[in-house]
């Protein structure tokens, strides 16, 4: 009993690394990216609405954290009667956690810095708008690599199934 009581804790820590890390990166990315869309909205105030939508890009990070964590706490029975976890899930729980979290805060933050130059440019060059979505898109891949990850640790590691 006591296995199944502490693997479940892990997913408890796996769910809050997920959503705590890739909710960290994405807080940081949208203040920056904010930033970069305040000082052109400023220059042109036409910018607001391009510049809202690059404020938003970065959000994918914690909505993909937020996924993991509400999976583990589903599957690992902390949201509802399941069984409980072993300890050998509860840790490929944390794995997940970190794939998606940590993956998600880098991602994160690079997509902010990205959109605040996306914002700048479009200022000085309107045509730039859609190959400035396509360039802060790009910094997005490595929150979705994470996010597969953690996806086929639950999967394979005998949580989700």
């Amino acid at each position: 009993m006591a296995d199944i009581i502490l693997g479940t804790a892990l997913a408890a820590i796996g769910a809050g690394v997920a959503v705590g890390m890739a909710g960290l990166g994405s807080g940081i990315g949208q203040g920056i990216a904010a930033a970069g869309s305040v000082g052109a909205v400023a220059e042109d105030p036409d910018m607001f609405a391009r510049g809202l939508i690059f404020t938003a890009l970065p959000e994918t990070q914690a909505i993909y954290g937020f996924l993991i964590a509400i999976l583990l706490l589903v599957f690992s029975g902390l949201l509802g009667g399941g069984e409980g976890l072993s300890v050998t899930s509860g840790l490929v729980a944390i794995g997940a956690g970190a794939a998606v979290g940590f993956a998600g805060l880098g991602s994160g933050m690079g997509q902010g810095i990205t959109a605040s130059s996306a914002a700048g440019a479009v200022v000085e060059d309107p045509d730039m708008f859609a190959r400035g979505i396509i360039f802060t898109a790009i910094s997005e891949t490595q929150a979705i690599y994470g996010f597969l990850i953690a996806i086929l640790l639950l999967v394979f590691g005998g949580i989700l199934g």
